[in-house]
C-alpha cells in the first residue's frame, strides 16, 4: 500500500506520474484518487483516509489505492490541468457546480452503474445534483446543508413565542426585536460571502431562479428576485439587519449573532451552529427548517467521486468508488467531517443532537442553479445587492443593473 500523499505534495507527485493507473511493475491494477480536506483536522484526515487505503486493499488484494489529499486552493485549475493533460488521478471529488463543464469536454465518464444496484438509498437530490443530460457523473459520498440557526433567549426576551419560519414570519417579528436593539437577521451582505448562503435561499423561498430554463440569459430580476431582494430592505427599514450588514461577513465566532446583536442567520451550517453554541450556551441555540415562502429550499451540494475518461483501470476505479460510496465508510466519514451521508440507510455513529436537527433538512436540499458561468454571474449580482442595502439603488434597479451585465456575459460566452 502507498502512503496517504500529504497536502502540497500530492499535486507535484500525481501530475509528476507518466500517466494515472500504471503498473508499478507488478499485476495489480492502480487507482489514485484527490481528496480534498472535507475532514477539517489533517491529522484526522490523514488517519481516515489511511485506514480507507488499508481496508480496501485487504478486500481487493489486486489494487493498490494511493489517496492524494489535495487542498481547497486552486482546485478548478489544478483539476482541469490534469484532465487536460491525462494525468494526476483516476478518481477525483467535484461538486455539481464543476461537473457539467468537464462532462460537456468528454473528460470524465458516466458512473450509474457504480450506484445501480442501490440507487433507491440514495438522496434523489444527490443524485440529480451530479447528472449532466441524463447521466450520472459523481458517485455521492458526502451531503452538505444548511439550515436557520438562532439564539431562543433573544427571541423570548422580545416577546416572539414563535420562532419565524416563514419569510412572513421573519418580517413580522423584526420590530419586536429591533425595540430590543436586536437585528432578527443576521444578514451578511459582502459581496465575497457566496450568494449560496446570503441572497439565494430567499430568491429559491420565493420561487425564483437565478437563470432562465434555456441557461441563455438570467431570471433573477423577475418578481420572484425583485421581491426577495425588498423583503431584505424592508428589513433593514424596520432594524432588522445589522447597520453593517451591507460589508459584513457570515462569520460566528466575533460576529453579530455571537455577540447577542442579531438572533437568526437563515443559512448557516452544523459547524457554525457548534461555534455559536460554544459562545452563547447549547441550550440557547435552536435550529429550524429553512425559511418558507412559495416552498422550502435548503442549500446543499454532494460531493462526488469522479471517474477520469484516461484512467487505465477504469473497473478498479469503479469498484473504489463504489466502496466509498458505502455504507460503512460514509457513516465514519460523516463522522469524522460534520457533513451528512448521501444516501438514507447509513446510520452516522455517535450522532450529535444538532447534527440530527440539520438533517431533517436533507430533504429540501438544492444545489444551486447549475450553468457554466454561475460563479461569474454570482460576482455581478453581488456588488448590486450590496449597492441596495446601502440605500444606493432600489431592488428592481439593482437587479435589473445586474440582469444586464449577466446577460452580456452568456451573450460573449463567458
Amino acid at each position: 500500500m502507498r502512503k496517504t500523499a500529504t497536502l502540497g505534495v500530492a499535486i507535484a507527485l500525481s501530475i509528476a506520474a507518466a500517466g494515472c493507473g500504471s503498473s508499478s511493475g507488478s499485476d495489480k491494477s492502480t487507482v489514485t484518487l484527490w481528496m480534498y480536506p472535507v475532514i477539517g483536522d489533517q491529522a484526522k484526515s490523514q488517519a481516515f483516509w489511511q485506514k480507507v487505503e488499508k481496508d480496501f486493499e485487504a478486500k481487493n488484494p489486486d489494487v493498490d489505492v494511493t489517496v492524494d489529499q489535495q487542498p481547497w486552493e486552486g482546485r478548478q485549475e489544478k483539476v482541469t490541468t490534469a484532465l487536460v493533460s491525462k494525468k494526476g488521478f483516476d478518481l477525483v471529488v467535484l461538486g455539481p457546480d464543476q461537473i457539467p463543464q468537464y462532462a460537456q469536454q468528454g473528460t470524465i465518464e458516466p458512473v450509474d452503474d457504480v450506484v445501480a444496484e442501490a440507487k433507491d438509498a440514495y438522496l434523489p437530490s444527490s443524485l440529480t445534483a451530479l447528472t449532466v443530460d441524463g447521466k450520472l457523473y459523481g458517485v455521492p459520498i458526502y451531503q452538505t446543508i444548511t439550515a436557520p440557526i438562532y439564539n431562543k433567549k433573544l427571541f423570548a426576551e422580545a416577546g416572539v413565542e414563535k420562532i419565524p419560519e416563514t419569510l412572513d414570519e421573519l418580517k413580522a417579528a423584526a420590530p419586536k426585536l429591533a425595540a430590543n436593539k436586536v437585528a432578527v437577521l443576521d444578514y451578511p451582505g459582502k459581496p465575497e460571502v457566496s450568494l449560496n448562503q446570503s441572497f439565494y435561499p430567499f430568491l429559491w423561498a420565493n420561487g425564483g431562479t437565478v437563470f432562465a430554463p434555456d441557461g441563455k440569459s438570467v431570471a433573477f430580476n423577475g418578481p420572484e428576485g425583485v421581491a426577495s431582494l425588498q423583503l431584505l430592505l424592508d428589513l433593514k427599514a424596520a432594524g432588522g439587519l445589522p447597520e453593517n450588514t451591507a460589508s459584513k461577513g457570515n462569520d460566528i465566532e466575533g460576529g453579530a449573532l455571537a455577540a447577542g446583536k442579531t438572533a437568526m442567520y437563515h443559512a448557516a451550517t452544523a459547524g457554525q451552529a457548534v461555534q455559536l453554541g460554544a459562545v452563547i450556551g447549547e441550550e440557547n441555540v435552536g435550529i429550524g427548517l429553512p425559511l418558507e415562502g412559495a416552498k422550502r429550499v435548503a442549500f446543499g451540494i454532494p460531493g462526488g467521486v469522479v471517474l477520469a475518461k484516461h484512467s487505465e483501470h477504469k473497473d478498479a476505479a469503479r469498484k473504489l468508488a463504489g466502496y466509498l460510496a458505502s455504507p460503512e465508510v460514509t457513516g465514519e466519514l460523516a463522522k469524522e467531517s460534520g457533513f451528512f451521508p448521501a444516501r438514507t440507510d447509513v446510520t452516522v455513529p455517535d450522532q450529535s443532537e444538532s447534527a440530527k436537527e440539520f438533517a431533517k433538512s436533507l430533504e429540501y436540499a438544492f444545489p444551486g442553479d447549475t450553468h457554466p458561468q454561475a460563479r461569474q454571474v454570482m460576482g455581478l449580482i453581488a456588488p448590486h445587492i450590496q449597492a441596495a442595502l446601502l440605500g444606493q439603488e432600489d431592488a428592481k434597479q439593482a437587479l435589473d443593473a445586474a440582469a444586464e451585465e449577466a446577460n452580456a456575459l452568456l451573450a460573449n460566452g463567458g
